[in-house]
C-alpha cells in the first residue's frame, strides 16, 4: 500500500502540476499588477473593518476565519517540519514564492466564490470552485464541476479534513505525556499509547458537537478561537527569532542555498533543487490552499455583494497562513538544525522551539502541543464544512445525504489515530493535487472576468472618495437590512 500510495503521488505531484501552480499564480498575479503587493494594506483594512453589505450567511470576517480555520493547523507546524525534512531548507524558499503568487490565486477564487454564487429561497449559499464552473463557464464544464466536488469530499474525509490532522494531534499529546511510548493498548489490533486513543475519542466527540451544529455554529467558533491562537503562536515565534536574531542571517543563506541546490552532496544540483520544490510547494498548498480551491467556498457565504472586496479579504489568508506562520516555523527548524536530527512530523517542531527558547523544556512542549491541538481542531470544523458543502452540490442539499456524511466525517476522525505518518501525508497530498487540478483550469478560463472587473473596480473607487464609496455602500446595505 505504501508503495503504491508513493508512486501515486510522484505521478500526481510530479513537475507538471508543479509547474501549473507556479505558472498560475504568475499569470494572475501580472494579470492583477501584482495587487498582493499594491493592495496588501486594504485588504488587511477591509479584513477587520468586517463590514455586511449584502445577502449570505455569515460576516465577511466569519467567512476568512472559517477559511482560516481550514488553512491554519498542521500544515503551519507538521507540515513545515515535513517538507524542510525531506526537501531540505530549500524547500521553505519555494513554499514561500508559491504564497506570494498564490495570493493573487486566493484573490481570484475569493472574487469568482461571490460572482458566480447562487442563494436558493433559504438562504443557503451555493458557491465554489463547483459553482464558478458550472456557472461562469457553461453546463458543458458541469463534469468538471462534479469531479472538483467528488475530490472536494475526499480531501475532506481522507486528507486535510480528517487523518492528517487527528494524527498530529495525537502524535503530540503523547509525545507530551508519554514520550516513550510505555503505556499502550490495543485497538483492533493496533497497539497505541494511551494518551493517542485518549486524545483521539475527546478529539471525536468535540469534533461531533460542533459539527452537528452546520456552519453558524462552525463559523462562531473559527471567529473566536482562530485570530487568538494565531497571535499566540505568532508571539512564541517572534520570541524565538529575537532570543536567536545572531542566527538569522546564515539560516537565510542555507535556505537560498539549498533552494538552488548549492548543498547537493547526491543526486545533483537539479535533482535537489527539484525535490525541494516539490516538497516545498506541495506542502504550501497544503497549508494555504491556494489554488485548492477549498477557501472561496467558504467565501461564497461571506455577506457582501462585492466580489472584489471578498477577493481582497480572501487574499490576506495566504498572507497570513504561509509568509507569516510558515515562515516563522520554517525558520526556527532551520535555525537550531531540528530538521537534520532524525525525528519527524510535530517532534520536528517540538525540538526546535525548546532548542531555540530559554524556557523549561516541559513548558514549551505544553505550549506547542496546545497550539497545535487548537489548530487542528479548528482545521477538522472548517473541512468539513467544506465537504459538506460540496456534497450539497452533488446532492442538491439532500438532508439525508448530509447526515450521512457527518457521521462518515465523525468516524473518520475517531480512526484517524490508527494510520501511520507517511501514509498520512501522502494520502492527503494525492487528494490535494486532484483537487486543485480542476480549480486551476477553471481560474485560467475564467481570469479575464477576473482582471476586467478588478480593474473597472478600482478604476472607479480612484474616480471616487472613499469616503462617499463607503458611505453608499453602507446606506445601501441598511436598506437591504429593512427591506
Amino acid at each position: 500500500m505504501t508503495n503504491f500510495l508513493n508512486t501515486l503521488d510522484s505521478l500526481i505531484w510530479g513537475v507538471p502540476l508543479i509547474v501549473a501552480i507556479l505558472a498560475t499564480g504568475i499569470y494572475l498575479s501580472h494579470g492583477l499588477s501584482f495587487l498582493q503587493t499594491k493592495k496588501l494594506g486594504k485588504a488587511l483594512k477591509l479584513t477587520f473593518n468586517n463590514k455586511i453589505e449584502g445577502e449570505g450567511e455569515i460576516s465577511p470576517f466569519a467567512a476568512l476565519c472559517t477559511a482560516l480555520s481550514a488553512t491554519i493547523g498542521t500544515g503551519n507546524m507538521v507540515g513545515v517540519a515535513t517538507a524542510i525534512c525531506q526537501g531540505g531548507p530549500g524547500s521553505l524558499f519555494w513554499m514561500v514564492l508559491a504564497a506570494f503568487f498564490g495570493m493573487a490565486t486566493k484573490y481570484s477564487e475569493g472574487f469568482l466564490a461571490i460572482r458566480y454564487r447562487k442563494i436558493d429561497e433559504n438562504g443557503i449559499v451555493t458557491g465554489g470552485p463547483f459553482a464558478y464552473i458550472e456557472y461562469g463557464l457553461g453546463k458543458k464544464f458541469k463534469p468538471l464541476a462534479v469531479a472538483f466536488a467528488v475530490f472536494g469530499i475526499g480531501v475532506a474525509l481522507l486528507g486535510i479534513g480528517t487523518f492528517t490532522q487527528v494524527n498530529g494531534v495525537t502524535n503530540a499529546t503523547a509525545m507530551f505525556f508519554d514520550p516513550n511510548g510505555v503505556n499502550t493498548v490495543s485497538v483492533l489490533g493496533f497497539i497505541r499509547p494511551i494518551s493517542v486513543v485518549i486524545t483521539g475519542v475527546i478529539l471525536t466527540i468535540i469534533v461531533a458537537l460542533v459539527v452537528i451544529g452546520g456552519l453558524k455554529r462552525i463559523s462562531s467558533v473559527a471567529e473566536k478561537i482562530v485570530p487568538f491562537m494565531a497571535i499566540c503562536y505568532v508571539v512564541i515565534g517572534v520570541l524565538f527569532l529575537l532570543f536567536n536574531l545572531t542566527a538569522i542571517p546564515s539560516a537565510f543563506v542555507e535556505i537560498i542555498q539549498s533552494a538552488f541546490g548549492m548543498r547537493a552532496v547526491s543526486g545533483g544540483i537539479l535533482g535537489t533543487m527539484v525535490i525541494a520544490m516539490q516538497k516545498g510547494i506541495a506542502r504550501g498548498i497544503f497549508s494555504n490552499e491556494a489554488g485548492l480551491g477549498s477557501a472561496p467556498i467558504a467565501a461564497a457565504s461571506a455577506m457582501t455583494k462585492s466580489p472584489v472586496r471578498q477577493g481582497l479579504i480572501s487574499m490576506t489568508g495566504t498572507f497570513f497562513d504561509t509568509i507569516i506562520i510558515c515562515t516563522i516555523t520554517g525558520l526556527t527548524i532551520v535555525i537550531t538544525g531540528a530538521w537534520n536530527m532524525g525525528i519527524e512530523g510535530v517532534a520536528v517542531t517540538s525540538y526546535a522551539f525548546q532548542t531555540g527558547l530559554p524556557f523549561p523544556t516541559q513548558m514549551t512542549s505544553f505550549i506547542i502541543m496546545i497550539c497545535l491541538a487548537v489548530f487542528a481542531f479548528t482545521t477538522i470544523l472548517g473541512w468539513n464544512f467544506y465537504g459538506e458543502r460540496c456534497l450539497g452540490y452533488l446532492s442538491k442539499n439532500n438532508k439525508t445525504a448530509l447526515w450521512i456524511y457527518r457521521i462518515i466525517f465523525i468516524v473518520a476522525i475517531g480512526i484517524g489515530p490508527y494510520f501511520t505518518l507517511s501514509q498520512v501525508w501522502t494520502i492527503a497530498d494525492i487528494v490535494n493535487g486532484l483537487m486543485a487540478i480542476p480549480n486551476i483550469i477553471a481560474l485560467l478560463l475564467l481570469s479575464k472576468v477576473v482582471f476586467k472587473e478588478t480593474k473597472h473596480y478600482f478604476a472607479e473607487e480612484k474616480s471616487e472618495p472613499e469616503d462617499r464609496v463607503e458611505a453608499e455602500a453602507e446606506a445601501q446595505a441598511i436598506n437591504e437590512i429593512k427591506k
